[in-house]
């Protein structure tokens, strides 16, 4: 039998929100491909071992913020309960990872292949056609092996 995923199943259309005090974080799963920014950033919010797994009041809003930006697929999100939703980089950047995905920061439209159009601030694109969860890399094909 194979091992459990640790974190609840939702699609990368259908983010899970993990509400705080003072933020709001979402996790998208579908999306998630293990940069581990998020658990080796900030563990006393984000422990897989944990349940729930992320614990938005286990650091100042602002720490968490910051930490979920370096989260290289989007798969984290997140909006200050007093304050904006995060704000995209500008200008907007591309750039290709050693492994080969599209790596997009900035202000973004994303069109899936079913026509449904996202926002977004940063994503990692599938390059090499393979992906089960296109447009974004889902460590499939090629390109998501360094």
């Amino acid at each position: 039998m194979p091992p459990e995923d640790p974190h609840p199943q939702h699609t990368a259309q259908d983010p899970k929100p993990y509400a705080g005090k003072h933020i709001t974080v979402t996790y998208g799963t579908g999306r998630c491909l293990h940069a581990a920014e998020c658990v080796g950033g900030l563990p006393e919010v984000f422990d897989s071992g944990q349940r729930p797994w992320v614990r938005p009041d286990g650091a100042e809003p602002e720490r968490v913020a910051e930490v979920i930006r370096r989260c290289p697929s989007g798969a984290l999100q997140y909006r200050l309960t007093e304050g904006p939703a995060e704000e995209p980089d500008r200008p907007t950047s591309v750039v290709r990872s050693s492994a080969g995905q599209l790596v997009l920061r900035g202000e973004l439209v994303v069109t899936g292949p079913d026509g449904t159009v996202r926002q977004e601030t940063r994503v990692m694109l599938c390059a090499c056609g393979m992906s089960g969860n296109q447009p974004y890399c889902d460590h499939s094909g090629p390109c998501g092996h360094d």
